[in-house]
């Protein structure tokens, strides 16, 4: 328990003892108060929870009886999930301790493993009732969902769950959040960077190996904080000694994906991606670690088994690196590197699928580095708890903002869903309310929707006016990580059911598939009690530059169009970043099973895939120049101030637009006529035109 806590209590029940209690010291040892009961009673009434008096009370002394016959009674799950784990479980599962909370936590924490009641005795059964008004006993318990409490094993801050054949490290990896102060252009290629020819480790030292990868003929079975069980296994070389070059490679760690690395040259390596677990297919993310770097000498990497081809590296894209270094002495970050960068078919040719190759060359700044590389900012599952423990513990922000277990993964992650709004002063104004749903990394490996959605966050939780007034207006829905799995173990696509989840909206299958399955049973629940404006899914596009919207024709002509307006305000909020002109409202037939057309189909008008690029801008100030991550987390922003533009009650942004499209489409009609050689009658109802028929054949999500 807190020291400063346990001594108040014992004060309190000091002051406050009976006499006769005093004259009998059996009797006083089985009345003491209940600790876990004076513990919530505090932390209730902290937050403003608890609006009983102490002395109403139920008596604590045969609950303390209870407690003290039966260790089995346990405290409920902050997430409302069980409550009939016993103690042996809660000690079996590891909890995370993240780096990130502040330093108050960090000293509760430390009590707390030392000497708590909570941790190291037999945990109690929580008995949060309700009162109504005129403290009268609702006999009804309170949401356990309203405490998010890291004291719970099942809480937000358990530790990720790995497949069990998942050899994980131990080390907490940690990277800060910079912005470059100079743009970063694109790589302007000059015609004569080298094509290695892959030589392999036939040939090559293999200095990096993982072995009890799952492949495509296995299958997910179960899972387990930190992976493998035992002694993991060292795939790294043993240097030689201290002249020994030899780069340490590892990547055992959240959103991890090198599979091997070969050393075919004193400073060049051939790098294998791992596939997606369970599958054979989607190497496309990328994320490991180097260590024992010499600086003032050019290294080469490649990469060997890209499955894509075509990529942003062929137009300019640079990969990310991160020095450790760097980011302790002069507090840097991430940046975009590398030169001699080339993306090619590989040259060789095993009779299956093809493979490219993507090569680079980099210059370490420090010798003894550690450095990692990256194909976009990593987004780990821990950095989304670490942010939502943050929004919990903060008294103003969690007093709209919610949190609740929407359901577990495969593996047993939580998949967390928040609901933002203001409290409302009367039924009627809560039921007038209309509702946004917003969800991000359903392809674990687009890590740029992870940044659009903190962005939102981070406006839509302020104390702007503008987000108070959404507050107001709107009922937020946001599922901020739909595909832990994927994320924890570096996927690029896939789920541990090794199958791309944005095609399984429609699925029955609860069990393959629970984060689709209840997300869509959630809005579907939620579409029953209110109107849903704006459903939106947050991606990253690795073919197209900027950032735009994927949506669904509307065929119904009183809303003709209407589908286009939210796209088209969003790119006049952003214009040196969302190109309307990259957006897409076809509904393609392999697009059936998509989050944004099943949600269309379901009756949401403007339901869309916003798709941001792993590269940057062609477009304004921003031209030539890769992303940032406050550039990305700019368009959450936007996002909430188009919402205001597309819902304002003087509808002049919104017929403007209407108006534009109208022209636009007319335009496009013209266009094509003439490239049919024909003559566009402007007398007869061009509207009746299917748009389908105008839309840009190239779709991606």
């Amino acid at each position: 328990m807190f020291p400063a806590l346990e001594t108040e209590l014992k004060q309190e029940v000091g002051s406050h003892r009976p006499a006769e209690l005093h004259r009998n010291p059996a009797l006083d040892q089985k009345t003491l108060p209940d600790p876990y009961e004076d513990f919530m009673y505090h932390h209730l009434q902290y937050y403003g929870y608890f609006k009983a008096q102490r002395g109403s009370l139920p008596n604590s002394a045969t609950h303390q009886s209870v407690w003290k016959n039966n260790p089995r009674y346990l405290l409920n799950s902050s997430l409302g999930e069980r409550d009939d784990l016993i103690l042996d479980t809660l000690q079996k599962e590891k909890l995370l301790w993240p780096t990130c909370l502040p330093s108050p936590v960090h000293n509760q924490i430390d009590a707390v493993s030392r000497d708590s009641l909570v941790l190291s005795s037999p945990l109690l059964r929580s008995r949060q009732l309700l009162y109504d008004d005129l403290n009268g006993v609702n006999p009804q318990l309170r949401e356990p969902q309203d405490l998010f409490s890291f004291f719970s094993g099942r809480g937000p801050l358990q530790a990720p769950r790995w497949p069990i054949e998942c050899e994980v490290i131990k080390e907490n990896i940690h990277h800060i959040e910079w912005v470059p102060p100079e743009p970063e252009y694109f790589y302007q290629p000059t015609g004569n960077e080298k094509v290695p020819e892959i030589i392999g480790e036939e040939k090559g030292i293999v200095v990096y190996q993982l072995l009890s990868v799952p492949t495509k003929g296995s299958y997910f079975t179960s899972s387990r904080v930190g992976g493998k069980r035992g002694v993991i296994k060292e795939p790294t070389v043993m240097l030689q000694g201290p002249e020994d070059n030899t780069l340490l490679f590892e990547s055992r760690f959240e959103s991890g994906n090198l599979q091997k690395a070969v050393k075919v040259g004193t400073y060049e390596y051939e790098l294998t991606l791992r596939t997606d677990l369970y599958t054979n297919k989607h190497t496309q993310w990328f994320y490991f670690r180097v260590q024992n770097t010499r600086k003032d000498v050019t290294y080469r990497f490649t990469i060997v088994n890209l499955l894509k081809p075509k990529s942003l590296y062929a137009v300019g894209m640079k990969p990310l690196m991160y020095s450790e270094l760097d980011a302790n002495i002069y507090n840097t970050g991430w940046k975009r590197e590398g030169n001699e960068i080339k993306y090619y078919k590989n040259n060789t040719d095993d009779g299956q699928q093809p493979f490219y190759c993507l090569t680079w060359t980099i210059r370490f700044p420090h010798d003894q580095d550690t450095c990692f590389f990256a194909h976009f900012y990593p987004y780990t599952y821990s950095d989304l708890q670490c942010y939502l423990l943050s929004v919990a513990n903060n008294p103003i922000q969690s007093q709209f903002c919610h949190l609740r277990t929407l359901c577990r993964s495969l593996a047993g992650n939580t998949v967390y869903l928040l609901t933002i709004t203001n409290p409302s002063r009367t039924p009627e104004e809560a039921a007038a309310k209309k509702a946004v749903v917003l969800s991000a990394r359903v392809h674990p490996g687009e890590s740029n929707g992870s940044w659009i959605m903190k962005g939102f966050l981070d406006f839509i939780l302020s104390n702007s006016p503008d987000a108070q007034l959404l507050r107001d207006l709107f009922v937020f829905k946001v599922v901020p990580m739909l595909n832990p799995d994927g994320v924890i173990v570096g996927n690029y696509r896939c789920s541990l059911a090794g199958r791309d989840l944005n095609r399984q909206y429609k699925t029955i299958l609860k069990e393959s598939f629970p984060c689709i399955w209840y997300t869509r049973n959630m809005i579907k629940r939620l579409l029953e009690e209110r109107e849903v404006l704006l459903y939106c899914d947050f991606h990253g596009h690795s073919r197209k530059n900027n950032i735009f919207l994927y949506g669904c024709n509307n065929n119904d002509h009183k809303h003709w169009l209407h589908e286009r307006v939210f796209p088209l305000m969003l790119s006049k909020n952003a214009p040196d970043k969302f190109s309307f002109q990259s957006c897409n409202f076809k509904v393609q037939k392999c697009k059936e099973g998509t989050g944004r057309v099943v949600m269309w189909r379901m009756g949401i008008l403007n339901s869309y895939t916003m798709e941001s690029t792993f590269c940057g801008s062609t477009l304004g100030s921003k031209r030539d120049t890769h992303f940032t991550t406050e550039d990305l987390k700019s368009l959450g922003y936007h996002v909430c101030d188009t919402l205001l533009d597309f819902c304002d009650p003087d509808q002049t942004k919104f017929t403007q637009c209407l108006k534009e499209l109208k022209e636009l489409l007319q335009q496009e009609i013209q266009k094509k006529f003439n490239e049919l050689g024909q003559d566009m009658d402007l007398e007869r109802s061009w509207s009746d035109i299917p748009l389908s028929d105008l839309e840009s054949r190239f779709i991606g999500t």
